[in-house]
């Protein structure tokens, strides 16, 4: 009995950090807070957020995996992102069943990239996730089993035009940033995430804030639309690069701060170019501006030394 709790235990712990590593973070508490904010938002989301971060983990597990790997919780932050996409932008009972097999997927898809970029020393951020997502919801104009949610409707560019009419919710805008790095439009998700971070530190979560400003700040002077900046749809890619440039991956680079804040400034423009590369498709850009700006200037670094 005392070795059945320890393994629960430990798949649980471990599918904590998964959560938590969506933002870079070991840590099982962090994690555990998280799924409470994204539970809160929506009790679906929570579940399958828990439950695709355990078939990650379990995956790597059984896979042979390397266990530190593993108990870091880096098996299980693509599954959990997958998992909670699909299951938001696919309709149909069978949707569930879909995501926590596209979890099991986004499992080998990250052992897959660990193994190709292992020489190059860039980190395979989400891309994952982003892959596994952007596939399958294009196979739903193909395949009779995978539908495609309402929401997802491709759209030409010759009739798209730019609202940028209304108020801007600042504050919802800043919460917004950091909930929807888990799809959640909800600020007391927000606040709860921000709180996540905090507990792992305090640098993480200064850095986070000052992501979030600088998202705010580079979308309202480029005159993007306002409903997007107060849904905090241009912020959370520059949150998740301004974490990973600055603090997770700095490497005691002399101007990293400066460097990161760029960085986030710089997922606006990539973010609204992306958006509109996609439209015709009706896919969203998930966190694909934040992997293409973290891998620009991680490269970069290993030319430029000192940014």
């Amino acid at each position: 009995m005392t070795i059945i709790n320890n393994k629960w235990g430990w798949l649980f712990v471990t599918s904590f950090k998964g959560i938590s590593q969506v933002i870079f973070i070991d840590n099982a508490v962090s994690g555990f807070i998280m799924l409470i904010a994204i539970t809160l938002a929506s009790y679906s989301l929570g579940i399958i957020a828990l439950i695709s971060s355990m078939v990650g983990t379990l995956v790597a597990k059984i896979g042979g995996a390397d266990n530190e790997s593993i108990n870091q919780g880096l098996f299980g932050y693509n599954s959990v992102l997958t998992g909670m996409a699909l299951s938001l932008f696919l309709t149909g009972n069978d949707r569930w069943l879909i995501a926590v097999v596209g979890a099991a997927i986004a499992a080998i898809v990250t052992a897959a990239m660990m193994h190709f970029m292992r020489q190059t020393n860039i980190p395979i951020l989400t891309f994952p996730f982003i892959v596994i997502t952007w596939f399958l919801l294009l196979s739903t104009y193909r395949l009779v089993t995978f539908n495609i949610s309402s929401a997802l409707i491709p759209q030409s560019l010759s009739h798209w035009t730019l609202d940028i009419k209304g108020q801007i919710n600042w504050l919802t805008g800043a919460l917004d940033s950091m909930g929807q790095i888990f799809f959640l439009d909800h600020a007391l998700s927000g606040i709860l995430l921000f709180i996540a971070v905090f507990w792992a530190g305090w640098r993480l979560g200064l850095y986070a804030m000052v992501g979030t400003i600088a998202a705010l700040l580079t979308s309202y002077f480029l005159k993007g639309e306002h409903t997007l900046i107060s849904h905090g749809l241009y912020g959370y890619n520059a949150v998740l690069t301004m974490l990973a440039v600055s603090e997770v991956f700095k490497e005691n680079h002399r101007y990293s701060v400066v460097t990161g804040i760029f960085a986030a400034c710089l997922t606006i423009p990539i973010t609204a170019s992306i958006d509109t590369w996609l439209l015709p498709y009706g896919l969203p850009a998930l966190t694909m501006p934040f992997v293409v700006c973290t891998w620009i200037f991680l490269a970069a670094r290993k030319v430029m030394s000192q940014i």
